[in-house]
């Protein structure tokens, strides 16, 4: 039994059943999890080291190294299973769509700080550092993270049971 499965075998029933028919969501969310957790420390410490003064690019270099973790976790866990394209082609839709997330996980950040000018000296550097905290690590990551579990299933890893199906038959 794997480590997931004795994890769900202990959540209470009836969301025992919900959880095991959304494992592979379950999984998702813990590497999105974990490369949050990545992508909040390499963005505070570039932020508030070599790119202080811009957080934009700390931003997008925190995402593209988070990405790459996101990459192997995700093709190895999350969606192990499923497939249905050569590998360089997979890699090379799940890096394009992960750059379109980029966009959309920078989005929120680059409307906080340029949009609605939540920067020093128009606020204070608590409400700056609390709005780029808020837009870039809290709602980039949610709308990101929902982009991406979308475009994912859909174009980088479409086919359901398709690696178990090859690994049964060898």
């Amino acid at each position: 039994m794997s480590l997931v499965e004795a994890t769900l075998a202990r959540i209470p029933q009836p969301y025992r059943d919900i959880a095991f028919r959304h494992r592979e969501l379950l999984k998702f969310a813990a590497v999105g999890g974990t490369t949050w957790i990545i992508d909040t420390a390499v963005f505070l410490v570039l932020k508030s080291t070599v790119l202080a003064e811009k957080p934009l690019t700390a931003k997008v270099i925190a995402v593209l190294v988070a990405t790459i973790v996101s990459y192997v976790l995700n093709r190895e866990w999350s969606f192990r299973t499923r497939g249905g394209r050569e590998r360089h082609h997979e890699a090379l839709l799940f890096f394009l769509i992960s750059g379109i997330g980029v966009a959309v996980y920078s989005a929120p950040l680059a409307a906080s700080r340029y949009l609605f000018d939540l920067q020093v000296p128009a606020v204070s550097l608590l409400t700056q550092e609390v709005a780029d905290f808020v837009s870039g690590q809290i709602l980039g990551t949610l709308v990101g993270m929902a982009f991406r579990w979308w475009a994912f299933r859909r174009f980088v890893f479409p086919n359901e049971n398709v690696r178990r199906q090859v690994s049964e038959t060898l």
